[in-house]
């Protein structure tokens, strides 16, 4: 592969997934040793180049030459044409960059909620952006509940089974309930909050493909699928309590997201609920 040379890429040593396909651009020859940068620590020589704020939103690639920058999805095309030149037609093909553009956007604005971290004090963070959050909330908890319908199948020994939208009710009333007790609690962290919320939902329910998948080719004892469903929901919780800590949010809110589906599930057995 070739090499863009007099090239630095910007990232944001606080986001693991930038640290990391940074890095694999540096490691796989498509960049230079010295051609990473975190944006915290912008050379003074790049610094009067550079839109800071939306380096912390798009990352940004500097020409150590000309002095040219370029952000986001195109900083990415750019290494990555020079790197293999039989993708360029792709990365100028209209359609392909306005999804890749909308795709970068979303898992951008929502990185810090994907793989949380602890925020440094005196740093520059990512904007926030209402509507690639509400996406995020949109998109885990459509597939989240897709996954626990089916799971829900597996354990009709244990569970009553109830209607095909009775998880997608769970789901939405948990954003509902968390929402209503942190819009009391802590309003400035509502949306940080209920976005690393439905992360640990979307990774727990990933978490049951596998067991999902299995069963259509072997055979499992009922009591497998409850046990597997409640290890599962015991790494959520744990999960739960870390990422309230990195918030700051104490145990309120781990308290009722338990406490929620406790609710839920005695209504199920009270009303059969279906």
């Amino acid at each position: 592969m070739k090499m863009l040379k007099n090239h630095v890429i910007l990232f944001d040593n606080e986001c693991p997934m930038c640290y990391a396909y940074t890095k694999a651009f540096v490691k796989t020859g498509m960049l230079a040793q010295d051609g990473r940068e975190p944006y915290q620590e912008i050379p003074p020589d790049i610094c009067p180049l550079v839109d800071h704020q939306r380096a912390t939103n798009e990352i940004a690639l500097v020409n150590t030459e000309t002095g040219e920058v370029t952000y986001g999805i195109q900083s990415l095309f750019k290494i990555i044409a020079h790197a293999m030149p039989f993708f360029r037609p792709l990365f100028v093909f209209s359609p392909f960059v306005y999804l890749m553009r909308k795709l970068y956007a979303f898992i951008s604005y929502n990185r810090k909620v994907i793989i949380p971290v602890a925020v440094k004090e005196n740093t520059l963070q990512p904007s926030f952006n209402q509507r690639y959050r509400i996406a995020y909330l949109f998109l885990t908890w459509a597939i989240t509940a897709y996954i626990l319908t089916d799971y829900a199948h597996l354990l009709t020994d244990f569970v009553p089974l109830g209607s095909k939208y009775r998880e997608y009710l769970i789901c939405g009333g948990q954003l509902f309930f968390q929402g209503t007790i942190i819009i009391f609690y802590r309003e400035e962290k509502l949306w940080d909050y209920l976005g690393n919320m439905m992360t640990i939902s979307f990774a727990g329910s990933l978490m049951l493909l596998p067991v999902i998948i299995l069963t259509e080719y072997f055979d499992f004892q009922p009591s497998f699928f409850l046990f597997y469903f409640l290890m599962v929901a015991g790494l959520m919780f744990l999960e739960h309590l870390r990422r309230s800590k990195l918030l700051k949010l104490g145990w309120v809110m781990s308290i009722t997201w338990a406490l929620y589906r406790l609710i839920v599930l005695s209504l199920i057995f009270i009303f059969n609920w279906s």
